[in-house]
């Protein structure tokens, strides 16, 4: 693992703190053999973000957008 992989798991980690220990490892473990897929996403919201709209807007439309990709992720 490299140092920017360790920096976005810590940064992750700080954003679930709040979800159940098994809530918090199934995304880690998402993230971590999804890195790129989760990269574009991250991609997305700022580009939203920076075109003006609202942060939470913006993660909602990224999220729905790739709903079935999340899904298809959440059941391996």
């Amino acid at each position: 693992m490299g140092i920017k992989d360790f920096l976005i798991k810590k940064q992750l980690e700080k954003q679930l703190k709040n979800l159940p220990e098994k809530q918090k490892e199934a995304i880690l473990q998402m993230v971590e053999k999804n890195p790129k897929f989760f990269k574009q996403l991250n991609d997305e919201i700022n580009e939203n973000v920076k075109n003006g709209q609202d942060k939470m807007l913006a993660s909602m439309s990224v999220m729905k957008k790739y709903q079935s990709k999340f899904q298809q992720l959440m059941q391996q």
